[in-house]
């Protein structure tokens, strides 16, 4: 898909506030309601604005520890594949799931829980009993640097 200035701008306005109105939008980008609206239309049903979310300050709602977890599988089959990513989307605690070569992990995923005795309940009690899960390697987030929601735009221009 070709993307124009304005299309470039709409996606950077709304990557960082999916809540503006079509006016405010609109505005904000130079064009009417009616075309802006149009092109947002477009966006949406071509793929590349995938969805509009509300993002949570994890820690105001109790969230504390984040943990970064390696896991090794026993067998590299798609059947093994297939049931370990469907388990783990049961599970709300985690909040990314990556499929990851050139480390000796076969998945990268992120967990945010209340406190390390939450950890070691889905750790002990979830995730190591998920059929193929062979190796488990946890690093606890001690702070973070950057956070960013938004995705780079200016190879496009």
């Amino acid at each position: 898909m070709r993307f124009d200035k304005i299309d470039l701008k709409i996606l950077q306005e709304l990557q960082q506030d999916s809540s503006l109105t079509n006016q405010e939008l609109a505005d904000r980008v130079g064009l009417s309601p009616s075309p802006c609206l149009r092109r947002v239309k477009v966006l949406e049903e071509s793929g590349v604005i995938d969805r509009s979310v509300t993002l949570l300050d994890q820690n105001k709602l109790g969230l504390k520890l984040t943990v970064f977890i390696q896991i090794s599988m026993d067998r590299h089959t798609p059947e093994r594949f297939e049931l370990f990513e469907s388990t783990l989307e049961s599970y709300p605690e985690v909040k990314s799931c990556n499929l990851v070569t050139g480390q000796s992990a076969d998945y990268l995923i992120e967990v945010v829980v209340e406190d390390m005795d939450r950890y070691q309940e889905f750790l002990l009690g979830r995730l190591t009993r998920i059929p193929g899960v062979t190796g488990v390697h946890s690093s606890f987030l001690l702070r973070k640097i950057l956070n960013r929601t938004s995705l780079p735009l200016d190879h496009l221009m």
